[in-house]
C-alpha cells in the first residue's frame, strides 16, 4: 500500500507534487513552480478610495513584499476590488446606510 501523502515519501516525477506532498501548479514549461519561482499576488477588498490613495497602498505593498520575500518588485501584483458602499454590509446593515 503507497505510503499517504505528505507522510515524507518521494512524488512521483512528474506529478505535480511539491517536496512532502504538497500540489503545485505547473510553469508554462510543465515543470512543477515552487514558492521562489511563483510571484505573489496580493488581493484587497475595500470601499473606494481616491487614485492617490490606490497608488500609495500598492507602492506599500510591494514595498513589504519586496523586504519580506527578497523579490524583484516586478514580480508583485497588487489587485484591488472596490465594493461600492450599498454592496457591502457590517453587523445587519450596509455600509451606504450607516
Amino acid at each position: 500500500m503507497p505510503e499517504p501523502i505528505g507522510s515524507g515519501s518521494r512524488p512521483t516525477p512528474g506529478c505535480g507534487l511539491l517536496p512532502g506532498g504538497r500540489a503545485g501548479r505547473r510553469s508554462r514549461t510543465g515543470r512543477p513552480r515552487t514558492e521562489e519561482s511563483t510571484m505573489p499576488i496580493v488581493t484587497v477588498q475595500q470601499g473606494p478610495r481616491t487614485v492617490e490613495l490606490k497608488r500609495e497602498l500598492v507602492k506599500k505593498i510591494t514595498d513589504a513584499f519586496v523586504e519580506a520575500y527578497e523579490i524583484p518588485a516586478e514580480t508583485v501584483q497588487v489587485w484591488i476590488h472596490e465594493v461600492p458602499a450599498d454592496s457591502w454590509g457590517a453587523a445587519g446593515t450596509l455600509i451606504a446606510d450607516k
